[in-house]
C-alpha cells in the first residue's frame, strides 16, 4: 500500500511539473517576443513538435531571418506595390490618352495617393499587432517595450518604399514624346525593376532567387496587360 502511494505521489509530482512548464513550450507559438521571464542558455532550443530539448553544437549560421520580416515586408512589398500600381495606372490611361502629360499626371496621382494609402494601412495594421502583443505581455506580467513592433517606423518605411517604386515608371516615361516608344521603354524599365525587386526580396529572405523573380515579373506583366486591355475595352464600349 505504501509503495502504491509513493508511486502515485511521484506521478502527481511529475505531471504537476510538466503542466507548469507547458506555457513555456507554448509561448513561442503565441508571441515569439515573450519568454515568461525564463532565461535559456545560448545553446538551448526547443523542438515544438516533439517537446524535446535539443543541444546545438554552435557551428554554422543560425541567424533568424524571421527578424527581418517587419522591415522587409514594408520595404520590398511597398516598392513592388508602388512600381506595379503606378505603371499599371499609366499604361491603362495611356491606352486611351496617348499624350505624355496625361500619363505623367496619372503617375503622380498614383504615387501620392498610393504612398498615403500604404502609410495609413501599415500604421493601422502594425498598431493592431502592437496592441495584441502588449496585451499578451501585460497578462504575463513581462512587458518589454523594445520587443514590440514600431507602427510609425513601418508606416514611414512603407510610404517611402512605395514612392521609390512609383518613381521608376514616371522617370521612364517623362522624357519621351512618341507614344509607342514611351510605352515600350516604360514596360521594359518596369520589367527590369520587377526582376530586381523580386531578386532582392528572395535574397534577403533566403528564398529561391529565380523562382521568386519570375513570379514577380510574370505577375507584373499580367497586371499591366489586364489593365491596358480592360481600359481599352471600357473606352471602346463607351461606359
Amino acid at each position: 500500500m505504501d509503495a502504491r502511494i509513493q508511486v502515485q505521489s511521484y506521478v502527481d509530482s511529475y505531471l504537476s511539473r510538466r503542466w507548469n512548464q507547458f506555457p513555456y513550450y507554448l509561448s513561442p507559438l503565441v508571441s515569439p517576443s515573450i519568454n515568461h521571464g525564463v532565461v535559456y542558455p545560448p545553446d538551448f532550443s526547443i523542438n515544438v513538435e516533439g517537446g524535446d530539448q535539443v543541444e546545438e553544437d554552435g557551428s554554422g549560421d543560425h541567424f533568424d531571418y524571421t527578424q527581418r520580416a517587419q522591415w522587409l515586408r514594408a520595404a520590398v512589398l511597398g516598392a513592388n506595390d508602388g512600381l506595379l500600381s503606378t505603371a499599371s495606372l499609366m499604361v491603362g490611361v495611356g491606352a486611351v490618352r496617348k499624350d505624355v502629360n496625361t500619363m505623367m499626371l496619372t503617375g503622380v496621382a498614383g504615387l501620392v495617393g498610393g504612398a498615403c494609402s500604404m502609410a495609413i494601412g501599415e500604421l493601422v495594421s502594425v498598431y493592431a499587432q502592437y496592441d495584441i502583443e502588449l496585451s499578451q505581455m501585460k497578462r504575463e506580467g513581462n512587458v518589454q517595450i523594445n520587443k514590440l513592433p514600431n507602427p510609425y517606423y513601418a508606416s514611414f518605411a512603407s510610404a517611402v518604399a512605395f514612392a521609390v517604386g512609383a518613381l521608376v515608371p514616371l522617370l521612364g516615361a517623362a522624357f519621351i514624346n512618341d507614344y509607342e516608344v514611351r510605352l515600350g521603354v516604360m514596360v521594359a524599365i518596369v520589367s527590369l525593376a520587377l526582376v530586381v525587386f523580386g531578386w532582392l526580396g528572395a535574397f534577403l529572405g533566403k528564398a529561391p532567387l529565380v523562382k521568386s523573380s519570375l513570379r514577380v515579373l510574370i505577375g507584373g506583366w499580367f497586371a499591366m496587360a489586364f489593365t491596358f486591355g480592360l481600359t481599352k475595352l471600357v473606352d471602346h464600349v463607351g461606359l
